[in-house]
């Protein structure tokens, strides 16, 4: 019986405050109701402010109050999580205010409202990619900025995950035998973050898949692909003399070295007809 009290007031009260909106909404009186919609903007009813917003949009388009219904009007999409709407919105404030003294936050939100649209990892992150070159040309344009530090964080929350994406392509070529790919994939990564705290495992599994690649490849091309796999250790060693993983990349290199005398002495007997 209490829960089905409960139920009736919340319902009651729903069905009250949707009546009085629909009389606000029907108003003629745009004064009257982008008053309500700062109300209800101010109370966080974004989705009761927003259509009013957009009734008083054209109305009060060139007026002094305009700036910051456009603002309040954004911010609704925003908090409503339509980010595409709301990066819409913004873009169109900082067009139309670009000295408003909310104009660098705006910018901010801007980039952040895409950010808030980035992608899980498995998907396509180009929008990840755009994430980070607005938030780089927010830290540029405006340096004393207080977001800087979010902005910079966010960017490299971005890297991570690209970086992420891109180790996990690498490690399923590896994984399916494609070796030249996932080589070259590693490669990549250790140049494309060198900064990363997984280069050293980065550099390690480039000598891993040129060590598998050569071992399968035809006999004409063995000796040139175990030679890239000792070149590929000693640029491990010069980029990271005191690795925990050298050891490992030094076996690599050792059985490289191995099959490349093999191969040299049975070249050797065979030109001397041995």
């Amino acid at each position: 019986m209490k829960k089905f009290l409960v139920a009736f007031v919340v319902l009651f009260a729903f069905a009250s405050c949707s009546t009085k909106f629909n009389k606000i909404l029907r108003s003629k009186d745009y004064e009257y109701k982008l008053k309500m919609a700062d109300e209800y903007f101010a109370k966080k009813k974004y989705r009761y402010a927003e259509p009013l917003y957009v009734e008083v949009f054209p109305v009060f388009k060139g007026t002094d109050k305009f700036e910051d219904l456009y603002y309040k009007y954004a911010y609704c999409s925003f908090y409503q999580k339509n980010y595409s709407e709301a990066g819409v919105l913004f873009k169109g404030f900082l067009e139309i205010f670009p000295t408003s003294p909310k104009a660098e936050e705006v910018a901010y939100m801007y980039a952040y409202s895409f950010y808030m649209e980035s992608p899980k990892i498995e998907l396509e992150q180009v929008n990840t990619v755009k994430v980070i070159g607005m938030m780089q040309t927010f830290i540029n344009t405006h340096p004393g900025s207080a977001k800087i530090k979010d902005a910079t964080d966010i960017i490299d929350k971005c890297r991570l995950k690209l970086e992420t994406k891109a180790h996990n392509a690498a490690q399923l070529y590896y994984k399916l035998q494609q070796y030249r790919a996932a080589a070259l994939a590693f490669s990549d990564l250790l140049n494309d973050y060198p900064e990363s705290v997984n280069g050293e495992m980065y550099k390690l599994m480039a000598i891993k898949s040129y060590y598998q690649f050569a071992k399968l490849s035809i006999a004409d091309k063995q000796l040139e692909r175990y030679e890239k796999v000792m070149n590929e250790y000693t640029d491990f060693t010069d980029r990271f003399p005191d690795s925990k993983l050298t050891k490992e990349a030094e076996s690599y290199n050792n059985l490289s070295l191995t099959h490349i005398k093999a191969i040299q002495n049975e070249q050797t007997q065979t030109s001397t007809g041995r």
